[in-house]
């Protein structure tokens, strides 16, 4: 196994994670976003408002999108693992 070899491993594995993170985060600025805005308009000044629409957005979010999630983490373990015996050289 060589250090390109790693680094490849590496960057897939990040690259993974970012492209499955990235819907779930996206939403969770997106809503405390619009709910910051609506705070500034009416001057309501409450620090927990943003916590139940932004886990309300989230779970709707892993609900929707979970199923792609766990296969796009799947594929890439599958594709790790069944080239194992290359890496053990």
């Amino acid at each position: 196994m060589t250090i390109g070899d790693v680094q490849q491993i590496i960057g897939d594995g990040l690259f993974c994670i970012i492209k499955t993170a990235l819907p779930v985060l996206l939403i969770s600025l997106i809503v405390g976003l619009a709910v910051s805005i609506f705070q500034t308009v009416t001057s309501i000044q409450e620090q927990t408002l943003t916590f139940v629409p932004k886990v309300l957005a989230i779970f709707l979010t892993l609900t929707v999108i979970g199923n792609w999630m766990l296969n796009n983490l799947v594929t890439y373990v599958n594709d790790l693992w069944s080239g194992f015996a290359i890496y053990i050289r």
